[in-house]
C-alpha cells in the first residue's frame, strides 16, 4: 500500500510552478525529443521536480526559482533527503527523485541557465540490488499449460483461455515486456520462422525470433477469438473486444500462483526474466541475450549471471586455456 506522504506529494503530474516552468518546458522537450523518454518517465520527472520545488519553497521560505537553484549547497540537498526519509519515502523512490533532480541540474548547466555545484557532494542511500526472480523451467511449463484451463465457472470462455496461453507463451518465448506484448497490433501477430520487430523503452527497436510454439499459441487464440479488429488494432483483446488491460494479465498470473502454489514472484514480468535465465542456462551468451531483451547496457543483462553462476564457472574451467584441468 502506498505511503500517505508519497500519495499526497506525488499524486499530481503537474509540472514545476511558474518560477521554473519555462526552463522545465525546455527540459521536458529535450527529454522527449533527444532522449526519447516515455510518457511515464516524463510524468515521473514532473512529480519529482515539482515535489522538490515545493520542498525548497518551504525550506527557504520563498518560491524557488533558478536563482534559488544557483545558491543551493550540499546541506540544502541533504535536508531534502532527510525530509523524504522522515516522511517515509522508500529508498527507491528517493533515488529516482534524486536522479531526476540531477538530470535537470545537468541540463541547466549545459544550457547555461544555472549551476548547482552543491549537488555533486550528495549521495543517496545505497539500494541493495536484487537478482531477477525467474521461474524454473518446470514452473514456467506448468504455468503455460494451466493458463488455458478453465477456472471454476463456465463464464470463462475457451477463447479467453487461449488468449492467456498465447500471451504468456509470447512473454516467455520471446522475452517481451508486458507493455510490449500488449502494444502489438493484429497485423503484427507473430508467425513461425519470422522475426518480430519490437519497439521498447526509449523507442529502441529490436528483432526477436519467433519460436514455433509461440506462433502456434497465437494462431490458436486468433482462431477462437470472436472479435475481428483491423490490422492496426490491438492483438490481445478483453472479453468485450477492447484492448486487454495489463491488470487483467496480472490477475490471471495471480490465479495461476494460487492454483499451482507458485511463489509471489511469479508475475508476468518474471516470464521475461525466465526467458533470459533459461537461455543463459542453455548456453546463450550475454551479448545475444542483451540484444533480445533490448537492454541498453550489458551491465543490466549481467544481473542474470548471478542466477546461474555455477554454470558460468563450469564453462570457464572447461574453456579457458589457463584454467585447471582435471
Amino acid at each position: 500500500m502506498a505511503r500517505p506522504a508519497e500519495l499526497s506529494a506525488e499524486a499530481s503530474a503537474e509540472p514545476p510552478t511558474r518560477a521554473i516552468g519555462p526552463a522545465w518546458a525546455r527540459f521536458e522537450a529535450w527529454l522527449s525529443d533527444e532522449r526519447r523518454a516515455s510518457p511515464h518517465t516524463l510524468a515521473a520527472y514532473r512529480r519529482d521536480l515539482a515535489a522538490f520545488q515545493d520542498f525548497l519553497t518551504d525550506h527557504l521560505g520563498a518560491i524557488a526559482d533558478l536563482d534559488t537553484l544557483r545558491g543551493l549547497t550540499a546541506s540544502d540537498f541533504r535536508a531534502w533527503l532527510a525530509f523524504r526519509a522522515r516522511k517515509g519515502y522508500a529508498r527507491t523512490s528517493t533515488a529516482r527523485a534524486l536522479s531526476a533532480v540531477r538530470s535537470f541540474a545537468r541540463w541547466l548547466a549545459k544550457a547555461k541557465l544555472a549551476e548547482t555545484g552543491g549537488l555533486a557532494a550528495v549521495r543517496a542511500a545505497r539500494i541493495k540490488r536484487t537478482l531477477p526472480r525467474a521461474l524454473s523451467i518446470e514452473e514456467a511449463a506448468e504455468a503455460l499449460s494451466e493458463a488455458g484451463r478453465k477456472t471454476a465457472g463456465p463464464e470463462i470462455a475457451a477463447w479467453i483461455g487461449a488468449r492467456d496461453v498465447a500471451l504468456l507463451t509470447l512473454l516467455y518465448g520471446c522475452g517481451l515486456r508486458l507493455s510490449e506484448a500488449l502494444g502489438l497490433a493484429r497485423g503484427q501477430a507473430p508467425r513461425a520462422g519470422e522475426m518480430l520487430r519490437i519497439t521498447g523503452k526509449g523507442n529502441k527497436t529490436r528483432l526477436v525470433p519467433v519460436l514455433p510454439v509461440v506462433a502456434e499459441a497465437i494462431a490458436a487464440y486468433l482462431a477462437l477469438c470472436p472479435h475481428e479488429p483491423g490490422a492496426d488494432e490491438p492483438l490481445f483483446l478483453g472479453a468485450r473486444g477492447s484492448p486487454l488491460h495489463p491488470r487483467l494479465v496480472q490477475l490471471a498470473m495471480q490465479r495461476l500462483r494460487r492454483r499451482l502454489g507458485l511463489p509471489e514472484s511469479a508475475t508476468p514480468h518474471a516470464l521475461r526474466h525466465s526467458f533470459a535465465t533459461h537461455l543463459l542456462s542453455g548456453g546463450g551468451d550475454l551479448r545475444t541475450i542483451q540484444e533480445l531483451l533490448g537492454h541498453s547496457s550489458l551491465s543490466t543483462t549481467q544481473r542474470y549471471t548471478g542466477v546461474d553462476a555455477q554454470r558460468l564457472i563450469d564453462i570457464y574451467e572447461r574453456a579457458h586455456p589457463r584454467a585447471r584441468r582435471a
